[in-house]
């Protein structure tokens, strides 16, 4: 690839849906004091909803936070803080939208407003919908902690959007079974799946379906035009666009070229155009995400590789042996004995 991405370092997330983190550090028997903290944080940064952390800098921060409180589920306790109005402008057109499935397409539209380098995506199967969350930007610090928060947050989400009668089905998680399950239990309530392809919640296709309440005409369209001027003031390249939403595209079978297309709204040849514009082409962009999620899924969770090269979109293990050889000189058995998978 000619283009040149951005690190994890520049990509910016709101510190909005962690701000409890002083209060879960308290409950927990530590200060957030400046000796507590990591060197490049302050407990300013948490008084507003609205100050800005990069992604690498908090998974530092909840790195940080889980060691010195103890604590493996730091970030599930986080998570469980958080509310849709954490998210911002993002979580006020979610509420703003005319019924639960517009909210939540609205979200993954617009989330990255919220978090750069991050996804939500929405996927329907019959009678099961599925709201995961995935970072899409490489080596970020303590993504078992952000994953953990995020389905906890989802789940607030969920009941804000649909009132305190929500159900879920489905909790799921990338990576191992935590030795403390009770947590979990006790904050999430449903059945739990570790080792799963992405963080995400699982439940019926009819809460989709469910009105919100009307809002005030004039109101939504202020907040659409900020959204809007946002949009324009956060543009991204297509590319940049593209690769945000594969990753997690790529675990339900909708990453080929024509698949990505529809979800551009555009037929496959000018997607391809689009591409070719920017110097990369969409092979070029699977096998750097397919790679990326190879390393993740092979360090931090235990499935076995036939399982890992179907979630990647291989037909056969040997191909994806060849394809991980290629891209990183040695096989997937190979790269994961030299990686200890995460232990919670």
């Amino acid at each position: 690839m000619q283009r040149v991405r951005k690190t994890s370092d520049q990509a910016i997330l709101r510190i909005g849906a962690t701000l409890g983190i002083p209060d879960v550090l308290r409950e927990l028997g530590a200060e957030p004091t400046e000796k507590a903290l990591p060197p490049e944080f302050s407990p300013t940064l948490f008084g507003s909803p609205d100050h800005q952390i990069s992604l690498s800098a908090r998974g530092r921060l909840l790195e940080r936070c889980a060691k010195i409180t103890g604590c493996p589920y730091f970030g599930l306790l986080v998570g469980s803080r958080s509310r849709l109005e954490s998210l911002g402008l993002v979580g006020l057109l979610a509420k703003h939208s005319p019924d639960v499935g517009s909210a939540l397409r609205n979200l993954c539209r617009h989330f990255f407003l919220h978090a750069d380098g991050v996804a939500l995506h929405l996927h329907v199967d019959g009678g099961a919908a599925t709201l995961s969350y995935r970072i899409t930007e490489p080596r970020i610090p303590a993504v078992d902690q952000t994953g953990d928060g995020a389905v906890a947050a989802i789940l607030n989400v969920m009941r804000d959007l649909c009132g305190n009668d929500f159900k879920a089905i489905e909790a799921r998680f990338a990576h191992g079974r935590p030795k403390a399950l009770e947590p979990y239990k006790k904050i999430l309530g449903v059945h739990l799946e570790f080792d799963a392809e992405s963080y995400g919640l699982v439940f019926s296709v009819t809460w989709l379906s469910r009105p919100l309440p009307p809002t005030e005409p004039a109101l939504t369209r202020l907040i659409l035009d900020k959204v809007a001027e946002q949009e324009r003031v956060h543009a991204r390249s297509f590319p940049d666009q593209v690769q945000a939403v594969m990753r997690t595209a790529m675990t339900f079978d909708h990453a080929r070229a024509d698949r990505l297309a529809r979800l551009f709204d555009m037929h496959v040849r000018t997607f391809h155009r689009r591409l070719a514009e920017h110097g990369v082409s969409h092979q070029e962009l699977l096998d750097k995400t397919r790679f990326e999620a190879a390393c993740e899924l092979l360090e931090r969770t235990s499935q076995k590789l036939p399982q890992i090269a179907g979630i990647l979109g291989y037909a056969e293990l040997r191909s994806f042996i060849r394809a991980f050889r290629r891209w990183s000189g040695i096989t997937p058995s190979e790269w994961r004995k030299r990686r200890s998978i995460v232990e919670y």
